[in-house]
């Protein structure tokens, strides 16, 4: 009996009858996972923050679209500092206790929401500037788009924070055993939570994008053939700004990728929800960093398709930006 108990792995050596097990790895991959884990984090964190910083501060960059793009980065932000906590979990142990487990879980269904929403309202930016350019202007400002993002961000902690009720009143509540981080919600909390933060989100997503892309491709051809005009929603003939196109073509590219990760997360969320199925910590890590790297491929797009971004990256690394009336500078 001894022997067993010590080839056993423990998160909690001491309490041998409540602690999970730690599944073992060979020390070089344990170390290679953390080193890549790690350095992830930190680029998704440093990336988004200078995202943020560019964004707020030159004022060339305050418009509707970049408020959404300020509204993701700051998600994305949130989402490389949280990552540094879900390493932790790729051993299958959670050492910071019940609290800072239910705090850490509330924080990332919070961001994930917010990200989602997010993701819908840059996808009616985008088809409101294609598809009715005539009127962005006026149905598309500054504030308006500030108010849908505080929405945004108010609903989603309302949204979670009814969901995870419990979780918050009584953390640890649902765990079995020392070491284990999770959240547990109803049958019909978990069924609510998937159709408002993905099913639902991710058929307009699709929806309108679609449309988009009809428009666009539309106007390609108008522009191959020297028209200046496309016909869009009947008989209204309107034209579509290059610009406008071009930000529906990066912002989709964003759309796209930000669907290919959050896909797994909520296909394993089924999974776990409408069978009785049992899934190995480090399968669950493994998709939630998935789509955690989605925070990190985000400005990395922004740097290969806008050249706003790039010379903004110069401005701040060459500490420019201290310089008295930087924010009055010529970036686009």
């Amino acid at each position: 009996m001894m022997e067993a108990l010590e080839e056993t792995e423990l998160c909690f050596p001491q309490l041998l009858n409540s602690s999970c097990m730690k599944p073992k790895r060979p020390l070089p991959e344990a170390i290679l996972t953390y080193i890549i884990l790690s350095s992830i984090s930190l680029l998704t964190a440093s990336l988004n923050l200078l995202v943020i910083i560019s964004i707020s501060h030159f004022k060339q960059l305050h418009s509707p679209t970049n408020s959404l793009l300020l509204s993701l980065a700051v998600s994305d932000f949130f989402v490389g500092l949280l990552m540094f906590f879900q390493i932790m979990l790729i051993d299958g142990c959670w050492l910071l206790g019940n609290i800072m487990c239910a705090l850490y879980q509330y924080l990332a269904y919070i961001i994930t929401s917010a990200s989602v929403g997010t993701m819908v309202l840059i996808s009616i930016d985008r088809y409101v500037a294609v598809c009715d350019p005539m009127h962005y202007s006026t149905k598309v400002t500054q504030e308006r788009v500030q108010v849908c993002v505080c929405l945004c961000w108010i609903c989603s902690v309302i949204f979670q924070t009814l969901l995870l009720r419990e979780n918050l009143e009584e953390p640890g509540r649902y765990i079995s055993c020392f070491g284990e981080c999770a959240v547990v919600s109803t049958y019909i909390g978990g069924f609510v939570d998937l159709v408002l933060s993905f099913f639902s989100p991710v058929t307009v997503i699709i929806t309108l994008y679609m449309r988009v892309f009809v428009v666009a491709v539309s106007q390609a051809r108008a522009m191959r053939s020297h028209i200046t005009t496309v016909t869009v929603q009947g008989s209204v003939t309107v034209t579509v700004k290059k610009s406008e196109l071009k930000a529906a073509r990066t912002l989709g590219v964003v759309v796209v990728v930000f669907l290919i990760c959050l896909c797994p997360y909520y296909f394993f969320i089924v999974i776990l929800t409408t069978q009785d199925t049992s899934i190995s910590a480090r399968s669950a890590a493994f998709v939630i960093c998935l789509f955690y790297f989605n925070s990190c491929l985000n400005p990395l797009i922004y740097a290969f398709f806008y050249p706003w971004f790039r010379k903004c990256l110069q401005v701040i690394v060459t500490l420019q930006i201290l310089q008295p009336d930087s924010s009055e500078a010529n970036i686009l």
